[in-house]
C-alpha cells in the first residue's frame, strides 16, 4: 500500500515505515501528525485518486527530527563591475517517518 502526499509544495510516494525530509513543519520532535493533503491511495492494485485530494484519506506521520540542511553558498559576481556578494544559506527541514496510512 503507498499513497502520494503533497507537503510544502511538493509530492511524494510513500509507503508504512518510510523516513523523508520535507520542508520544515510546525511540529516538536515526538509529535504525530495528519497529512490530510492525500492525492492517490493505491491498496493492492486498487487504485483511488482525488480530485484533487482523496475524501477521508490521511496519512499518519512521527516527526523524528527538525534540522537544518548542509550550508551551501550563493555566490554572485558581475564581471569588470567590481560587485561580489557571497551569500550562504541552510534550508530547514522536518524528517517524518509514516506510521500509517488510512485511505
Amino acid at each position: 500500500m503507498y499513497a502520494v502526499i503533497e507537503t510544502g509544495g511538493k509530492q511524494y510516494r510513500v509507503k508504512q515505515g518510510d523516513v523523508l525530509f520535507v520542508e520544515k513543519l510546525d511540529a516538536d520532535e515526538g509529535d504525530t501528525i495528519d497529512i490530510d493533503k492525500v492525492l492517490l491511495v493505491s491498496n493492492e492494485g486498487n487504485v483511488s485518486a482525488g480530485k484533487p485530494y482523496v475524501d477521508g484519506a490521511k496519512v499518519e506521520a512521527k516527526v523524528l527530527e527538525q534540522g537544518k540542511a548542509k550550508k551551501i553558498i550563493v555566490f554572485k559576481i558581475k564581471a569588470k563591475k567590481n560587485y561580489r556578494k557571497k551569500q550562504g544559506h541552510r534550508q530547514p527541514f522536518t524528517k517524518l517517518k509514516i506510521e500509517s496510512i488510512v485511505g
